[in-house]
């Protein structure tokens, strides 16, 4: 099963505050439907209670070790050989990033260039495992009037 690490952070590597995004970005939250539509999400307990509801148009499957967790619209699988697909998405949080980083085949980042407040910060990359195959950058317009960010997509270095 190929895996995809799918996030958003600020310049130092942050990704939540009180189990929530610390920042309200639509070009963000475009780019992500955009890239998960249709396609399966893996998420741990703490992101999917963070949710208000299922995401749309995507298969959202819950890791968790508590075998009582349930919400629903959402399933819950104990471990990846749980899921039968070719590829899913890696949307958060921190442990499952760290947990599964070392298996990832693609990460997809939206660098914000400004610096929040919060808790909860992507694991640490080892960039000479990874490359750069596409950079887009977003500038501070009218679509997107509050930071400027960047669309990044790695490899996996074979």
């Amino acid at each position: 099963m190929k895996l995809t690490l799918i996030a958003a952070m600020d310049q130092q590597g942050l990704i939540g505050k009180d189990n929530q995004l610390p920042w309200h970005i639509s070009a963000d939250l475009q780019f992500f439907k955009q890239q998960t539509i249709g396609k399966p999400i893996v998420m741990g307990r703490k992101t999917c209670e963070s949710l208000p509801f299922p995401l749309p148009g995507r298969r959202n499957l819950v890791l968790t070790r508590n075998k009582a967790f349930k919400a629903e619209g959402f399933e819950c699988i104990e471990q990846l050989s749980d899921i039968d697909e070719q590829s899913v998405m890696v949307i958060g949080g921190s442990s499952i990033y760290r947990w599964l980083l070392p298996r990832g085949d693609h990460l997809i980042l939206t660098r914000i260039k400004h610096t929040f407040t919060g808790d909860t910060y992507f694991p640490e990359v080892n960039w000479n495992q990874w490359h750069l195959t596409r950079k887009t950058t977003v500038p501070i317009n009218d679509n997107n009037p509050d930071y400027e960010l960047s669309f990044e997509f790695y490899d996996r270095v074979s």
